[in-house]
């Protein structure tokens, strides 16, 4: 295995340890930027609006997000490896 993704494998081994909010919200405060967060956040939030049925004009209303950052985020919605579709929360209740 090739260096860059043994060190991307460990980062996932990382994430899978997180229990609750609290210990993601540690990890990611330690690797990441306030910046990165807020982009990352602001995507999973775009999501969950594709998922409810929300208009490009409102999503980018209620999130902020870039009308560039929102169609990449619905194409792999719609058409990526799963991953939204499957991990982003049907509510807002915290584990």
């Amino acid at each position: 295995m090739r260096e860059s993704a043994q060190m991307e494998e460990l980062l996932y081994r990382t994430i899978l340890n997180c229990k609750t909010t609290e210990d993601c919200k540690a990890l990611f405060g330690d690797l990441c930027t306030y910046q990165e967060i807020e982009k990352m956040a602001q995507r999973a939030a775009a999501a969950k609006l594709i998922a409810e049925g929300k208009t490009y004009s409102e999503i980018i209303e209620e999130t902020g997000i870039s009308s560039a950052t929102l169609s990449r985020v619905s194409k792999e919605y719609h058409h990526g490896r799963g991953g939204y579709v499957r991990f982003i929360p049907k509510d807002d209740s915290e584990r």
